[in-house]
């Protein structure tokens, strides 16, 4: 246990404000894990389930929901990605690398926001810790100019949050730092092959450790 949390071992999560580029690193992670024949799964928030579908038609604006209701639902969907069937917590359990584009730190950031600390944190605090934090740093304004191409944004897309976002973050992941996590800040605004570079030197010891080289 860390700071009352537990900590599931093989668990990598990527975090940072919209825009900072986590999920082409995650894809171009997956090809690296893929490359070395490694067992992994890679894996986002919200998620495709039926809980996550209805979050992202909730911050598309295509009805209109509470903010704690989002958080209700957001923290309803990491229960089912972590623990439902073949969830993050079975595959680690049976040695696969398991990594996700996002976790609870973002709920305790973007809701955190929107409907107060105290909900997001309590809804959060039973959910274990990643062994290993990449943190996605970004500035806002930039990550605003990268989002520009997007057919649609939802509705936390927007510079004046995200700039909060932002902040809210740093003091999130501060926060969390002698939890017994590994946390790794990446700068995002380096160009991508740089990126993926700094996230694998981050990725390889836990490679190593599962037996990928």
């Amino acid at each position: 246990m860390q700071n009352g949390r537990a900590l599931i071992h093989n668990f990598i999560v990527f975090e940072g404000i919209d825009g900072t580029g986590t999920t082409t690193q995650l894809n171009r992670l997956s090809q690296r894990l893929e490359a070395r024949g490694l067992a992994y799964h890679a894996s986002c928030e919200p998620t495709p389930g039926p809980v996550g579908v209805l979050i992202r038609q909730a911050l598309s604006g295509s009805f209109a929901a509470r903010p704690e209701t989002v958080a209700r639902l957001f923290a309803a969907d990491r229960g089912e990605h972590l623990y439902g069937p073949d969830g993050i917590a079975a595959r680690t359990a049976r040695g696969q690398l398991a990594v996700s584009d996002r976790y609870f730190f973002s709920s305790l950031a973007y809701q955190g926001l929107t409907c107060g600390d105290e909900l997001p944190a309590l809804l959060n605090a039973p959910f274990p810790l990643p062994e290993l934090l990449l943190f996605f740093e970004l500035d806002p304004v930039v990550a605003e100019r990268r989002m520009a191409s997007r057919k649609a944004l939802d509705i936390y897309e927007n510079l004046e949050f995200q700039r909060r976002v932002a902040g809210a973050y740093r003091t999130i992941i501060d926060s969390f730092e002698d939890s017994g996590m590994a946390i790794v800040r990446i700068n995002a605004s380096a160009p991508p092959d740089e990126v993926e570079s700094a996230v694998w030197s981050a990725v390889l010891p836990l490679v190593r450790k599962i037996g990928g080289g």
